[in-house]
């Protein structure tokens, strides 16, 4: 019940300590068929605070380490997370432009950090992110980003379209990337405040967000292969925030 070296700790104990601490933790593994009081108090706990969880085979977490886990290994995060119903509020009464980016179903973590290090670079300011099915944000990820993930805002939500509502119902503009779209996105005007949604480069955008987005655009291409990985994607609808703005 201890922190190695790896980033991880383990232990019933220990996870629920370091949950009490408010430290972030970017998911946690629990064995399969786990059934005890004390795993019932945690388990409630990661429930209550909105940290991914995983149920994995035994096997997986002794992989992890050989030492008493107890069932359940956490993996420190080396970020910070936020919530956009505090940073909202606090952009417009700064008198800023509202600048965010939705990312939906991006696993890969390289690709997490570089668009991470783009959107710091653009000035986006806050980017959110879903509880499940997204990059680890572990070290790998900080490093990809040249230090980005350190300094922007990241948002955590159990529900990004219960979040695009949200955000359209306080004046956002939610602008969603997707190749099937009728308009370019230099023709959409990124002035107001804006949420730009950038989607899995196999999956794309979930339906749900699509069907909330106010605008859909896509990229011009002319070359024979019709598409673009996703960092290089978001980075040409960042900047073409950034070219209107100035």
């Amino acid at each position: 019940m201890q922190s190695t070296k790896e980033n991880f700790i383990y232990g019933f104990r220990a996870i629920s300590e370091t949950i009490k601490s408010g430290k972030p933790i970017d998911k946690i593994l629990l064995r399969k068929g786990l059934k005890n009081e004390l795993f019932n108090e945690l388990f409630q706990m990661i429930r209550d605070t909105g940290i991914p969880y995983q149920f994995v085979p035994q096997q997986k977490l002794d992989r992890i380490t050989k030492k008493n886990h107890q069932g359940a290994i956490a993996f420190i995060s080396p970020v910070e997370f936020h919530n956009i119903e505090d940073i909202l509020p606090q952009l417009f009464e700064q008198g800023k432009n509202p600048f965010l980016l939705i990312l939906d179903r991006i696993t890969d973590v390289r690709n997490f950090g570089a668009i991470a290090r783009s959107a710091e670079c653009a000035g986006v300011h806050a980017i959110l992110i879903p509880h499940k099915n997204t990059a680890s944000i572990n070290e790998d990820a900080v490093k990809t980003s040249a230090g980005a993930l350190s300094k922007i805002r990241l948002c955590r939500t159990s529900s990004l379209e219960q979040t695009a509502k949200y955000l359209k119902s306080s004046g956002i503009q939610l602008v969603a990337a997707s190749e099937k779209a009728s308009k370019e996105h230099f023709r959409i005007d990124f002035t107001f405040p804006t949420a730009v949604i950038m989607g899995s480069e196999d999956k794309g955008i979930s339906n749900k967000l699509l069907e909330i987005a106010d605008n859909l655009a896509k990229i011009p291409l002319i070359g024979d292969i019709a598409s673009l990985n996703v960092s290089v994607a978001t980075g040409i609808f960042l900047f073409e925030v950034v070219r209107q703005r100035r």
